[in-house]
């Protein structure tokens, strides 16, 4: 068994198992994929067997279980502190996690109005009032954080950390569903589906051969 098992749903739509796999993939953390095919009659147990919340991702580090995403990437962060997972600066650090966490609790409108489907055309999809507000809400988290703290590279620290692991699915809604977007949000959208952690996350959702779920059941 490999050091680290990460447990992970289908890659067209299981927004919250990229968040762990793309940070691992991206800084090069080895670790074995262990996938859960999601909405079948199977799928609760077979998530009971590797998952106490019956949930996606999971990560199995010699046996002990990490659950949720960004305790996850806490975990690893802890692990493996030359890959700076969150910022070295403490003002860019506390940002990062408060932007991470504003991701992980918030943003529902704009989850469930663009749902994650990675083989979709794309096509803008207007958003409702408050979806729009909450994605205005996102840019305005993406421009802050490149503003004060992105000059070293392309990617909201500078350096791919934590934060762009928990908001690559939503960049992949504003891919999808976004249309025309402007200059500053295209050019860090660009900048993670540029990844080769992200072109390969793509590439596999691209082959898996089960029908994308119904537009209540992505997030």
């Amino acid at each position: 068994m490999a050091e680290f098992t990460l447990f992970i749903g289908n890659k067209c739509f299981s927004s919250w198992s990229l968040r762990p796999w793309v940070a691992m993939k991206q800084l090069e953390i080895p670790f074995e994929e262990n996938f859960v095919r999601l909405r079948t009659p199977e799928t609760a147990a077979n998530l009971a067997r590797v998952s106490p919340t019956g949930l996606v991702p999971v990560l199995n580090h010699n046996g002990r279980i990490v659950w949720e995403t960004l305790a996850i990437l806490e975990y690893l962060a802890d692990l493996f502190p030359e890959k700076k997972l969150w910022p070295d600066d403490r003002g860019a650090r506390a940002l990062a996690r408060c932007v991470a966490t504003e991701m992980h609790s918030g943003f529902r409108e704009v989850r469930y109005g663009w749902p994650m489907n990675l083989r979709r055309p794309k096509a803008y999809k207007p958003l409702d009032a408050e979806g729009e507000a909450q994605r205005t809400r996102i840019e305005a988290i993406w421009r802050q954080c490149r503003e004060q703290y992105g000059p070293g590279g392309p990617f909201l620290f500078g350096h791919f950390t934590a934060a762009d692991a928990m908001y690559a699915p939503i960049v992949t809604r504003f891919d999808t569903y976004g249309g025309e977007l402007a200059p500053v949000t295209r050019a860090y959208v660009d900048a993670v589906l540029a990844t080769p952690a992200m072109q390969h996350w793509y590439a596999e959702a691209a082959k898996e051969p089960w029908p994308e779920p119904g537009p209540h059941e992505q997030d």
